[in-house]
């Protein structure tokens, strides 16, 4: 059994060394694609051959709706019999003041924290929290799972600004971040007034907020009232800064109105109106989608973005084709100096790839722009093996899940599943825009989830049919791993842990970024145990 003091040295150790991978050990290079190119009992993974008992993290989420979090176990080295003792809940504990001539006061009225930020030892892991609270007299005290974050508070009062600050915290362990809020003498108020040429009303329901040049919050959004006016309170540092900036934008995505930016000098009154400019107003943009036969792309995913008149920027709500390839988009004019972009996304399984295009919105007419017609995704083929290397490995899942973008490409949006398990000859094919994606192979027999990189671009690796085939992958032998998962630390008493996800990490650097692998995922059942499958040699 993996206890908390020993945990929690091999947590630190980790942690220093940048999260178990150093860049001279795992350097990227593919330099096998099955376990026969590697020496000894080692395994082939994404970063090339390794141990497979090393280098693994396991997280252990054991209730939520409880109030128990994300805990992450560094193991040093992997057994067949794998107990876990969970730590006691990690805390981000401290006291919210307001600031005085005197000595601060506690602020007793609700407030919400925000977290954001991932895991300390699972590269890319992301690590949510959101609670509205109350201190008490100040004091407050949240369970979050471990992990570095960012972390905002938020009166409830609009005047009050909200405050940031960084924390990482490790399991088992309390950590104290305390806020100073500004006294409402010292607030830098900033008024100004949002109008539209001619004395046009605003066409919606507006906000305001003030942000840094890096666009972090200065104030709270608040409301533009019916006649524009605005009032936003800032931090006293403000004053510290040359510019900010007072972003107006609408309340409602639905909304055909723009947003738009306003560099201004926070030791100065906003002097005139903020024009949001002559934008125009709403008018049709209707459309066909096609792919390269012709054929119409029904439930396509189509919007439109861009600079419009004035010098905002907007963005329409998406829409659907229907069964004909047909849209019809509500939206405001481009700008007379530069067009929109209109960007369809077919839906998954779809042989049509996403496709941008530019187009010119007119004023005060409904336009019908020219079809738009798709390429067509690139069908990616390969086969399977099982891990002996002589025979086939049938009804495996494929899963294709985008990890970067490709020179030229927008980063692809959503993981694709092959339509159909590899056949009895271990084939499969999947259709993706270009990116890059970690293929997922997913055996339904007692063996282990296998990964690759895969790079998909136009040009390269094309065959005669416009497919791209990849050599052959071969699967991984599994051992069965198997463990408890119960309290230690003031819970020890309590009963093991139900129903916790468990899921097995390997962390290894890709490309010289520290990167975190899923090689396995259960759950526990009612009486803390669970059971799963690991790669080996």
């Amino acid at each position: 059994m993996i206890r908390p003091t020993l945990l929690r040295m091999m947590w630190m150790a980790l942690a220093t060394a940048g999260c178990g991978a150093s860049d001279d050990i795992y350097p990227y290079e593919i330099s096998c694609r099955a376990d026969s190119d590697c020496q000894g009992d080692e395994v082939c993974f994404i970063d090339g051959c390794g141990d497979p008992g090393r280098n693994i993290v396991v997280e252990v989420v054991p209730n939520p709706k409880g109030g128990l979090y994300a805990q992450d176990f560094p193991v040093n080295e992997l057994r067949s019999q794998q107990n876990l003792e969970l730590f006691d809940p990690a805390m981000l504990q401290g006291q919210v003041r307001v600031a005085s001539t005197e000595a601060p006061s506690g602020y007793s009225a609700p407030v919400t924290l925000r977290l954001t930020g991932e895991s300390l030892l699972i590269p890319g892991l992301v690590r949510r929290h959101e609670s509205t609270l109350t201190p008490s007299d100040g004091l407050y005290m949240l369970p979050v799972g471990s992990g570095r974050y960012n972390v905002t508070l938020i009166p409830t009062d609009p005047v009050l600004p909200p405050l940031s600050n960084t924390r990482d915290v490790q399991p088992g362990r309390a950590v104290t971040l305390d806020f100073v809020l500004p006294a409402l003498a010292d607030l830098v108020r900033l008024s100004g007034k949002v109008v539209r040429p001619n004395q046009l009303p605003l066409g919606a329901l507006m906000e305001a907020q003030a942000l840094d040049d890096e666009l972090r919050p200065l104030s709270q959004r608040v409301q533009v009232d019916a006649s524009g006016n605005f009032s936003l309170s800032l931090p006293p540092s403000a004053l510290l800064l040359p510019t900010v900036v007072v972003q107006v934008m609408p309340t409602s995505a639905e909304a055909l109105v723009p947003q738009k930016q306003f560099t201004v000098n926070p030791r100065q009154a906003l002097l005139g109106s903020l024009s949001l400019g002559d934008y125009g107003d709403p008018v049709t943009y209707q459309g066909r989608v096609l792919d390269q036969d012709g054929k119409p792309v029904p439930q396509a995913t189509v919007y439109l973005q861009g600079k419009v008149g004035g010098g905002g920027q907007y963005r329409s709500r998406k829409v659907l084709t229907d069964e004909r390839g047909d849209f019809t988009l509500s939206t405001l004019p481009s700008s007379p100096e530069s067009a929109m972009t209109l960007s369809v996304i077919p839906p998954s399984g779809s042989p049509a790839g996403f496709t941008v295009r530019s187009v010119s919105v007119p004023r005060n007419v409904t336009t019908r722009g020219p079809d738009v017609v798709c390429g067509d995704r690139m069908k990616v083929r390969g086969t399977l093996r099982m891990p002996s290397g002589s025979l086939w490995a049938a009804g495996v899942r494929v899963v294709a899940e985008p990890i970067d973008a490709v020179p030229g490409w927008p980063a692809p949006s959503f993981s694709v599943e092959a339509a159909r398990p590899t056949d009895d000859m271990g084939r499969f094919e999947i259709a993706l825009d270009p990116g890059q994606y970690r293929f997922d192979f997913i055996p339904t027999d007692d063996l282990p989830r296998v990964s690759r990189i895969v790079s998909v671009r136009p040009g390269d690796g094309i065959l005669s049919d416009g497919s791209m085939e990849l050599a052959p992958f071969t699967l991984s032998n599994g051992r069965r791993i198997t463990g408890l998962v119960s309290f230690g630390g003031e819970k020890r008493n309590l009963p093991t842990v139900p129903y916790a996800s468990v899921r097995f990490f390997r962390v290894v650097n890709v490309e010289g970024k520290p990167s975190a692998l899923l090689l396995t995922q259960t759950l526990t059942d009612q009486n803390g145990t669970y059971s799963t499958t690991v790669p080996t040699r």
